[in-house]
């Protein structure tokens, strides 16, 4: 392949680097350690958050890079992440000086998505209602995103809290949608279909229907949804969300099945803050099917949480040693987990303090 990218190329666009020793690939984007930084904020302090900060980036009115200014939104928003990671530009290349050196350029489309005006709330403290439109804004965004032909994945997340990275401590999400198909979702996307031939089903659909026989790591469920701790867990609190019926992608939730995942995405956010009488730190992901245009009907859409805390608002799991350098590995069971989370209250600990 003819080479279209230089060294220097490497040092300023984003891009995807080779790893030959396990087969994977790194995305980079060198550009985006210009960004803002407020992630210092006390995670322990979450009551004394204003409901509004002339300083941040992400409040409604207030200015942005470059002099973008923020409309004075009532309820959700999105923009184009002002410090991309990734970026619709640029022409498909590979430099390649050897085999064991390998770059190419990663063409994307990244959006920041505030899932309020109040810069004092999080997702556990926000209504049903209010989640639901975060929802639906991640349909719109999905549909929209998905249609440009040079989108193959798209990723929804959300880095909540600074022991997680998170940049902001007003409330948002991110986006990041990929020409290529990540690697962990390609792992999935191996993994499920190899079942579907197999079984001539979803994975995770028989998956589900398996636990909710035995119970015992199911945390919580409505007609449409459960939310469990996974059988194969590796953090200490780790949960996945998963439907009830065939779903490829976000974009096929109905109007009810909107509130069923808003009722169980603020049980499951209540819960974590519960557990340590703290805003509790973690990053949540939508995985949906590939966007390639093409029909995945192996493929189950669910929603991963992955927290850091172990025992308690400071003590948090490391992956160090073996777990690095060999495999994941954990003390806590995942019905232990389960079973803890489950007894937790669904009543805000700040609502409960408020109404004491």
């Amino acid at each position: 392949m003819t080479s279209s990218m230089s060294i220097d190329d490497l040092q300023a666009r984003p891009h995807r680097r080779y790893n030959p020793l396990t087969d994977e690939w790194v995305v980079v984007s060198p550009h985006r350690t210009k960004r803002p930084w407020q992630g210092s904020a006390d995670e322990n302090e979450q009551e004394k958050v204003p409901s509004y900060d002339p300083s941040c980036y992400l409040c409604p009115g207030n200015e942005r890079a470059g002099g973008a200014r923020n409309p004075e939104y009532s309820e959700t928003f999105s923009f184009v992440n002002d410090f991309a990671a990734l970026k619709p530009d640029g022409k498909p290349g590979e430099i390649a000086e050897a085999d064991l050196f390998r770059a190419h350029t990663e063409r994307g489309i990244c959006k920041v998505i505030c899932f309020t005006p109040r810069h004092d709330m999080t997702m556990a403290r926000m209504s049903p209602e209010e989640i639901v439109r975060i929802v639906r804004l991640w349909k719109k965004e999905y549909r929209e995103i998905s249609d440009k032909d040079f989108i193959n994945y798209i990723q929804i997340f959300e880095n909540r809290g600074a022991l997680m990275g998170c940049s902001q401590p007003h409330p948002h999400g991110q986006i990041w949608s990929n020409q290529t198909l990540p690697d962990l979702p390609a792992k999935e996307n191996r993994a499920q279909i190899d079942y579907h031939r197999a079984h001539g089903r979803p994975l995770l659909l028989d998956y589900a229907e398996l636990e909710e026989k035995k119970g015992e790591r199911i945390i919580a469920e409505n007609q449409d949804f459960m939310v469990l701790v996974p059988f194969w867990a590796v953090w200490p609190y780790e949960t996945m969300i998963l439907p009830k019926r065939p779903i490829q992608h976000v974009t096929e939730l109905s109007e009810r099945e909107e509130s069923s995942l808003a009722a169980i995405l603020k049980i499951i956010t209540v819960k974590y803050d519960n557990l340590f009488k703290t805003s509790f730190p973690y990053s949540m992901g939508l995985h949906n099917a590939p966007c390639d245009g093409e029909d995945h009907p192996a493929w189950q859409f669910h929603i991963h949480f992955l927290p850091p805390l172990l025992r308690s608002a400071t003590v948090k799991k490391f992956m160090v040693g073996y777990e690095l350098l060999a495999t994941p590995q954990r003390d806590l069971t995942a019905e232990t987990a389960a079973a803890t989370i489950k007894e937790l209250s669904e009543v805000h600990y700040l609502e409960s303090k408020a109404g004491a």
